[in-house]
């Protein structure tokens, strides 16, 4: 343990620590799919038809926003938030499609403190649980960690939205806790639960999603053989080794 010449207890020094530049649009290309900034254009339609695909409106049940009933209020919304930098939203393109099936942005960008998030993420009934979906959150991840040089990926969600807190661990976040009365979302009280993953276990899940993503881990239907949890934990133990 660090301590000062009081005695009390201090951080470690961050060896070699170069404040990241904010993320700024980039195609990220992926095996399955590929990261597009939000076009008003040119995603619109094809997310908003994607959209009714959701029975009952789910995806937007823990959302701030939506359901959208019509292409033109939906159209506005998608005009407001690709002008925005933060959040900075991105569209995940089916590659074989080449249809725009949900998006997702990051946001709370804090350079100085090599910390951002991961949020408002709709994925579309045809991305959900599909192979696009992970690569979309593991390109988003490595682009942070890789190519930014980001010290702390965060992600939080509706303290309810059990989807969503099982998403976060299954891609190697790791629960820190609830914020109480967080917010108040459609006029109901939100609690919000927390989650993060640091650089250093970065190292770990980045193998995990390079032998999951691979062609030969899907059978011919697209189910998975070996699950991405059964890899960290197999990447987890070669390194204890």
């Amino acid at each position: 343990m660090c301590k000062n010449s009081l005695g009390q207890p201090i951080g470690p020094i961050v060896q070699n620590w170069i404040e990241p530049q904010r993320p700024t649009f980039t195609t990220i290309d992926g095996l399955y799919c590929k990261l597009e900034k939000l076009d008003p254009l040119r995603h619109t339609e094809d997310l908003f038809e994607a959209n009714t695909l959701s029975k009952d409106h789910q995806i937007w049940t823990y959302l701030p926003y939506g359901p959208f009933e019509k292409l033109e209020n939906y159209r506005e919304w998608v005009i407001d938030m690709a002008a925005k930098d933060d959040p900075l939203f991105y569209t995940i393109i089916d590659k074989k499609a080449g249809k725009a099936l949900g998006v997702a942005s990051y946001l709370r960008i804090t350079p100085a403190a090599g910390s951002i998030e991961v949020g408002h993420i709709n994925f579309s009934p045809v991305l959900q649980k599909t192979a696009m979906a992970t690569e979309a959150m593991y390109l988003m991840m490595r682009h942070v960690f890789v190519e930014l040089g980001y010290r702390r990926y965060e992600w939080k969600c509706n303290a309810l939205n059990e989807g969503s807190k099982a998403a976060a661990k299954r891609l190697g976040f790791t629960y820190e806790g609830t914020f109480r009365q967080a917010g108040v979302i459609k006029g109901r009280s939100r609690d919000t639960a927390w989650f993060s993953i640091l650089d250093s276990e970065w190292t770990i899940m980045e193998q995990a999603f390079a032998r999951w993503l691979a062609k030969d881990n899907f059978k011919p239907d697209g189910q998975q053989v070996t699950s991405l949890t059964d890899f960290a934990n197999d990447v987890r133990q070669e390194q204890a080794a």
